[in-house]
């Protein structure tokens, strides 16, 4: 059986939680975006740790 390490896999999750929440609300702010805003919720959420890293640097439509 695996045994899973929580010390070393905690801090991970947390810190994907806080990229994942923190691309959410910037997305919410955002007035416009590269792209449709629904789209960028999706990759988001689902594109685990690569999804709001895209949008960081390719959905935020820098004026």
């Amino acid at each position: 059986m695996i045994e899973i390490n929580w010390a070393i896999l905690t801090p991970i999750l947390i810190l994907q939680a806080i990229l994942i929440i923190s691309a959410l609300v910037s997305c919410t702010k955002q007035e416009e975006t590269n792209g449709p805003k629904w789209m960028w919720y999706l990759i988001i959420l689902f594109i685990s740790t690569i999804g709001p890293i895209l949008y960081f640097v390719v959905g935020r439509k820098n004026e």
